[in-house]
């Protein structure tokens, strides 16, 4: 299973490249240690244990995909799926988060069916390489609007204005931008390590002027798993009712899992001629046993985390960026005082940093042809606008099909896309807005 995981110089990387490469990966996504669980805790989810189901899922999740499938992808619960599971399957729907836990092991069972079955990789060879530019610029946006929200550079407005400038006489903003300059200077005179080393630059910076401080205890033994493990209800996910919550996850998982490894790999340079990811099932396989033993341990949907382009950028090319990243979430549960003291404005610049390197696919977009032009402007526009990865991936498989075939190119569709339209349309049709 791990036979191919160091063979680094086929890949032309080193051992330091792919350490540095995990650990800044790490610190990027290390706020999901603590995020996650906080927006469970609206679900009735008690926190201690729900860290502890958060980081043991990133562990299995990120491991499995340095060891067997052999990329630089980490894995954790996803944003956005812990949102609708919290805010809207339980206090909207009613649902208890049992059930919701059920409903999420089912979708990923199914998904570990379809991969083993190869009709997701089937799946996936059918999107056109537009649609792959518009999932990586995408994502670039996506990145770059976390990065400027999380570091105060742009705030939430009120009704009207959206958005609204941050305040730049805040030392916070202060230091975001520093350390996107310094990051940026470094990336600039071609140093590796140069992401990293700007996010614990701001972070000592932050400790120094007295901005955060050093946790009272380093070390601390992790809250028991026993209120949340084996907890979910997979009877109540199964009554009919529970159809569209189910439907919803199950489209969710495939779309956010798929557009995140092809958006991430395309800007890696991971895809072949053809547009494809080599052995793509192996990743997607690693995301649906995540998922499966996050509902067990007591999580939401897990899978490959943009974030890993920070680590990709930082020259992560093998599997072993994941088993660093994988120790480093294990250690976060003796060490989660010390790792959660890195502030949202000392990653942020990194996270704008990598959202536009991501843009640069664009370049390969004919825009004379607006068939292409739209669906990946639908793509790009609604996974920024609407802060949600799957929304514009499945508008963008309705609206590629319908435009060509309107245009006279339905010979351009191929067949499995038509699918997948079929499945982003019941997506529409009963996601509980």
């Amino acid at each position: 299973m791990i036979t191919g995981l160091f063979k680094l110089q086929e890949k032309q990387t080193s051992v330091r490249q792919e350490v540095i490469a995990g650990a800044t990966t790490f610190v990027t996504m290390a706020y999901i240690i603590i995020v996650n669980p906080k927006i469970l805790e609206a679900a009735g989810i008690p926190f201690g244990p729900s860290m502890v189901a958060t980081i043991l899922t990133a562990f299995i999740g990120t491991m499995l995909m340095g060891l067997y499938a052999g990329r630089p992808f980490a894995v954790a619960p996803y944003m956005g799926e812990n949102a609708f599971v919290a805010f809207t399957v339980v206090k909207v729907l009613g649902y208890s988060w049992q059930t919701a836990l059920g409903a999420i092991f089912i979708s990923g069972f199914i998904f570990a069916i379809l991969t083993m079955l190869r009709i997701r990789t089937w799946l996936v060879g059918s999107i056109p390489e537009k649609l792959k530019i518009g999932f990586s610029v995408g994502i670039g946006l996506f990145l770059t609007f976390i990065g400027l929200n999380e570091t105060g550079i742009v705030k939430l407005g009120v009704p009207g204005a959206p958005v609204h400038v941050g305040n730049f006489t805040d030392p916070q903003v202060l230091l975001a931008v520093l350390g996107f300059i310094l990051t940026g200077v470094l990336m600039i005179r071609k140093y590796n390590a140069a992401i990293l080393i700007g996010i614990i630059s701001v972070t000592v910076a932050a400790l120094a002027s007295g901005m955060i401080k050093m946790p009272g205890s380093i070390v601390s033994m992790p809250p028991s798993l026993s209120p949340l493990f084996l907890k979910l209800d997979l009877a109540g996910a199964i009554k009919v009712e529970a159809f569209p919550v189910v439907l919803t996850m199950l489209v969710m998982i495939f779309v956010d899992t798929m557009g995140t490894l092809i958006g991430v790999s395309y800007r890696a340079g991971f895809l072949d001629r053809d547009g494809n990811l080599p052995e793509i099932e192996k990743p997607m396989l690693c995301d649906s046993i995540s998922t499966m033993a996050g509902a067990v341990l007591g999580t939401t949907t897990s899978g490959a985390y943009i974030e890993s382009a920070a680590g990709i950028q930082a020259g992560g090319r093998s599997g072993l960026t994941s088993v660093v990243t994988g120790i480093l979430f294990l250690g976060a549960l003796f060490f989660a005082p010390l790792f959660t003291i890195v502030p949202p404005y000392a990653y942020g610049p990194s996270l704008i940093i990598v959202g536009m390197l991501m843009l640069s696919p664009i370049q390969k977009l004919e825009f004379d042809d607006l068939t292409d032009v739209i669906p990946v402007f639908t793509i790009i526009t609604l996974m920024s606008f609407t802060f949600n990865i799957g929304i514009g991936m499945t508008a963008g498989f309705i609206v590629y099909p319908v435009i060509k075939t309107l245009s006279g190119k339905a010979r351009e569709v191929p067949p499995g896309l038509w699918f997948l339209a079929a499945l982003s349309l019941l997506f529409f049709i009963f996601y509980p807005y």
